[in-house]
């Protein structure tokens, strides 16, 4: 029998759902190779059936307290443990088919071909009999509203299905324990208010209890009970949303978590002016795997400017940037790079050698991981200067410059694959500041950011920007769109986009 990943940990056997009750004493955890404790000196008890909202600036320790109570963080050789951990008075652990994790990236949690199977796959392998399994498949694909048939092939599903398809995956376990780790982080504001709806409806159903990571506060005041703040020293603030919010609601905020009513600064600065034509698309058709996804595309980007890819889960938004980027080839019409872009490397991004593209072009992928090839922070953000041969000292002043800037200096020498989520995707920004492309090509740069690492990292593009930079961004964060007031690039039902121009 296969082992279950760790997304799909954890489950229930044939009984109804019966809420599970977490508690820690002092505990803590370091990961391997790591000086500091990603989560140190937790006191936190939440009975049965209660729905927490656990916050903390990036980096606080959430998503390593969420995995641990997955019972999936690691053993001795993955890091160091101290204090003591229990669901339902077992080490979680040992405690399989009591709590059930669902990530915040979409894609890595499919796993079979089909929607049917995949829902089944984590029943399968606690031995659930056969013929109760497909009756709790039903049911789950039901409690999260994802209505397609059992055999529709997962590879067809948007962001927003997919993240209701892990959901229902878990959900078919009959967890006592529902953990939710940014769910909602890549999703259009449609699929965002459709996950955490089904979550709610799951939760009255069954009674579970509930504890979910979010940076921004307001997505699911609507569904929890209790609010709870990680710091450095364990427990900031715990309480009733309303309470914790208008006692601390400012010194939150202060600590970079979003809350409602005080909104992050960020520098005033002037609309971006377009200077010269960089990259054009022309009747531009874009697909994978030869699948059309899009077609019709005519748009210009211009030294710069400030472009913003928006559009629902599906549209095409990935798919047509890294088109653009030179990293995936047009399936029809044509990508051109003007001669300020291409500067003797020929008119056709996706037939420049790596070398070349990476000195033009620098692209953040949306899953951080991705792009990561080295075993520290600092040898990753090392990696573009050795390619460009521009690793000398100036080279080595600007990845200290960007560590500082981005709040990864503490962390130069830790492994890139054990950070926190916000962590990663700061450090995947980085490495293609580092070079300073002329282009640069974000996908979801702000997802996982705190209120104050969102600021940082919104400045630091602005400031990228006055220099003549070209930022083109795929995004669902409204105020990242606007606070880099340029274009707005909407990708709509139809074939071709639609161009705005975004009000400072």
């Amino acid at each position: 029998m296969p082992t279950v990943p760790a997304h799909r940990t954890v489950g229930a056997a044939a009984s109804p759902t019966v809420p599970a009750r977490l508690e820690a004493q002092g505990w803590g955890w370091r990961h391997a190779g790591r000086r500091a404790w990603a989560l140190r000196g937790l006191d936190l008890v939440v009975e049965p059936g209660e729905r927490v909202l656990l916050l903390g600036a990036s980096g606080a320790g959430k998503s390593t307290l969420l995995h641990a109570l997955a019972g999936v963080l690691g053993d001795a050789e993955a890091g160091e443990e101290e204090g003591r951990l229990r669901l339902d008075g077992r080490a979680p652990r040992d405690a399989r088919g009591r709590a059930g994790l669902v990530l915040q990236d979409p894609e890595t949690q499919v796993i079979l071909a089909r929607v049917g199977d995949d829902v089944a796959f984590g029943c399968e392998n606690l031995g659930v009999p056969r013929d109760a399994i497909w009756p709790r498949v039903a049911a789950a694909l039901e409690a999260v509203g994802l209505d397609v048939a059992l055999d529709h092939p997962t590879e067809r599903l948007s962001g927003g299905q997919q993240q209701r398809l892990a959901l229902a995956g878990v959900l078919a376990m009959r967890p006592g324990l529902l953990l939710l780790d940014e769910p909602t982080a890549n999703l259009d504001p449609e699929g965002v208010l459709e996950v955490r709806d089904a979550v709610g409806r799951v939760l009255d159903a069954t009674g579970a209890t509930f504890v979910v990571v979010e940076h921004r506060v307001a997505t699911w005041l609507p569904v929890v009970d209790r609010v709870v703040v990680l710091g450095a020293d364990g427990v900031l603030a715990d309480g009733r949303p309303a309470d914790v919010l208008a006692r601390t609601g400012p010194a939150l905020a202060a600590a970079g978590i979003w809350v409602p009513d005080h909104p992050p600064r960020v520098a005033a600065r002037p609309r971006p002016v377009p200077g010269r034509p960089l990259l054009g698309a022309e009747g531009l058709a874009v697909g994978r795997g030869g699948r059309l996804v899009r077609d019709g595309v005519d748009l210009e980007l211009r030294a710069g400017a400030s472009v913003a890819l928006t559009g629902r889960n599906g549209s095409g938004k990935s798919t047509l940037a890294l088109t653009l980027a030179g990293l995936l080839a047009p399936l029809g019409g044509r990508v051109r790079a003007h001669p300020a872009l291409a500067r003797g490397a020929g008119d056709r991004p996706h037939a420049w050698r790596s070398r070349d593209l990476v000195a033009r072009v620098g692209v953040v992928f949306q899953e951080p991981e991705h792009q990561f090839l080295t075993g520290t922070v600092a040898e990753e953000l090392e990696v573009g200067l050795r390619a460009t041969r521009r690793l000398d000292g100036a080279g080595r002043a600007r990845v200290a410059e960007l560590l500082g800037r981005l709040r990864l200096e503490g962390l130069a020498r830790a492994n890139p694959f054990t950070l926190s989520g916000g962590e990663k995707r700061r450090l995947s920004v980085a490495t293609v500041l580092v070079t300073s492309p002329d282009l640069l090509v974000l996908d979801e740069p702000t997802f996982g950011q705190d209120a104050l690492t969102w600021a940082g990292l919104v400045d630091l593009l602005g400031a990228l920007l006055a220099e003549g930079r070209t930022v083109l961004s795929v995004t669902h964060d409204r105020a990242f769109v606007e606070a880099l007031a340029g274009t707005e690039v909407v990708l709509g039902d139809g074939p071709g986009v639609q161009v705005r121009t975004v009000a400072p």
